[in-house]
């Protein structure tokens, strides 16, 4: 007769659980609130929540782990909303989510929270770009965590109603307005990785370099720079930057200001091929572009070289090659 196994520890059950959709909830919180830390704050609150709760439940009860968790994470998300945005009414000059850097740029692998989670820890913010994350910022708490389960990770209204307590219909309206914020301001097409890693390798060159003539052939007309240094980096701008000309010098005052010697890694960024920079060991910058529908122009440069957001930026091995 077959010996019956040992039931399993709760703990470690609970565990692996949680880290088996780890990744979806850092991919859904991330989305909500564009911060790391707060994400990851949000995590934590939600592995407490989940291991009281898996104690406390009898065999069977919690039928679905993953929404169960989702729930969980994204009422977390939206109660930390509130500071969350009392601290970036304070904050010194635009504001860019933190970004989630990950390995060589290449074309982006699709995460699809209602299937797989990504396969790779880094690339687990893919699903939405510095560019989408920066008109995210435009829409009411309830509206962005609608558009992000719906739009994004493909959660049914129904789903959505019952992880925010809410009814279908008014989820549906939450969607519909949130969907037509974002479109009016974002719209839908998604740049060949390979033409975007050429143009942002273009633009960098002449950025660098000091070639005016260059960097306005790579540039639009109607251009906007993002400069968040957050008034910790030097060259920090209090607002976007509009306009071909306008970025250009913005551009040369800023590389005035890089060390000599930087090094360039191409890198995922948020699941976009896109630049890091670093002085020696220490990240410098992390630089994406947003190109037009043609892909061969710069619709949109997004710098983020405030050093608190870039403390979780790695060097990559010292023998691996710079790409500068």
């Amino acid at each position: 007769m077959a010996e019956t196994p040992p039931p399993a520890d709760p703990v470690e059950e609970a565990t692996r659980i949680f880290l088996d959709h780890r990744e979806l909830l850092f991919s859904v919180v991330y989305a909500m609130l564009g911060g790391v830390a707060d994400t990851e704050d949000v995590l934590q609150e939600t592995w407490l929540a989940w291991a009281a709760r898996w104690r406390g439940a009898s065999p069977g009860e919690i039928a679905g782990p993953r929404a169960y968790l989702v729930r969980i994470a994204v009422n977390a998300a939206l109660a930390r909303q509130a500071a969350v945005s009392r601290r970036r009414e304070t904050y010194v000059g635009p504001w860019l989510p933190e970004p989630v850097v990950g390995g060589p740029a290449a074309g982006p692998v699709a995460t699809s929270a209602t299937g797989q989670d990504a396969a790779e820890p880094a690339l687990r913010a893919e699903s939405v770009s510095m560019a989408l994350m920066v008109v995210l910022e435009t829409l009411g708490p309830e509206e962005r965590a609608v558009f992000v389960l719906y739009e994004v990770f493909g959660y049914a209204h129904t789903e959505i109603a019952a992880m925010l307590g809410r009814s279908p219909a008014s989820v549906r309206q939450l969607a519909h307005r949130a969907r037509g914020h974002v479109r009016a301001r974002r719209p839908r097409y998604r740049s060949d990785p390979g033409a975007r890693r050429q143009v942002t390798e273009r633009f960098l060159a002449a950025a660098l370099g000091g070639d005016l003539d260059a960097l306005m052939r790579v540039l639009a007309p109607d251009v906007t720079m993002w400069t968040d240094g957050g008034g910790k980096a030097r060259a920090s701008i209090l607002r976007p930057v509009r306009g071909r000309d306008k970025v250009a010098r913005l551009i040369a005052g800023v590389t005035s200001h890089i060390p000599d010697g930087v090094d360039v890694h191409y890198r995922t960024v948020n699941g976009d091929p896109s630049a890091v920079l670093f002085d020696g060991d220490s990240p410098f910058a992390v630089m994406v572009v947003d190109l037009d529908p043609d892909g061969d122009q710069v619709t949109g440069i997004y710098a983020v070289t405030n050093p608190d957001k870039l403390t979780h930026v790695a060097h990559p091995p010292h023998d691996a090659p710079s790409e500068g």
